[in-house]
């Protein structure tokens, strides 16, 4: 029996990525401002909620 060919890694492809670069670094740089501790999960929650009520969106695969 050959031996098996080693298996490559798995690249992490489809993680979301913004649409909108620019308008995404703006709330960003207001999170900084806003929260003491950057990054923090609620800092990060209101950077989404808020890039998404802004008319933002994300590409690629939501992480399962």
């Amino acid at each position: 029996m050959p031996p098996k060919a080693p298996k490559k890694p798995k690249k992490k492809s489809g993680s979301p990525k913004p649409n909108n670069p620019s308008l995404y670094s703006r709330v960003k740089a207001e999170a900084k401002r806003k929260f003491k501790v950057y990054p923090s999960a609620y800092a990060n929650a209101w950077l989404v909620k808020t890039y998404k009520k802004r008319g933002g969106t994300y590409s690629g695969k939501k992480p399962s």
